[in-house]
């Protein structure tokens, strides 16, 4: 992933957590806020409640994974928060998938359908 669309700074996370939108599904927390960009900036968080650090790792390149492959579907111009739960780690990938667009959707992230 490119360093342009990543979140990396401290108080870029705590402005989400703060003034963000949130999702909640049994999967992941999705917080989102606009950026003025013209491109969607991911951040990650897993805490070490989740276990060791190759657990961890996983759990990010998940989530990592389900966002790149669903930016073609998200709308641009967003930061976007993902904070791992339980289930993210152990859980079936296809169910990862679904939590993370059902996240988007109710933070109306989704492109919309086009209309003919």
């Amino acid at each position: 992933m490119n360093k342009t669309v990543t979140i990396k700074e401290n108080r870029t996370f705590r402005r989400m957590y703060s003034k963000g939108r949130s999702a909640v599904t049994p999967f992941l927390v999705a917080y989102c806020r606009p950026n003025g960009r013209d491109h969607n900036r991911l951040g990650i968080t897993v805490s070490t409640k989740l276990g060791g650090a190759v657990v961890r790792n996983r759990a990010r390149r998940r989530l990592r994974e389900v966002f790149r492959l669903a930016a073609a579907d998200l709308r641009q111009g967003f930061d976007i928060v993902l904070v791992a739960r339980q289930r993210c780690v152990d859980g079936d990938y296809k169910k990862l998938t679904a939590a993370f667009y059902r996240a988007c959707r109710d933070l109306k992230l989704l492109k919309e359908a086009e209309k003919p």
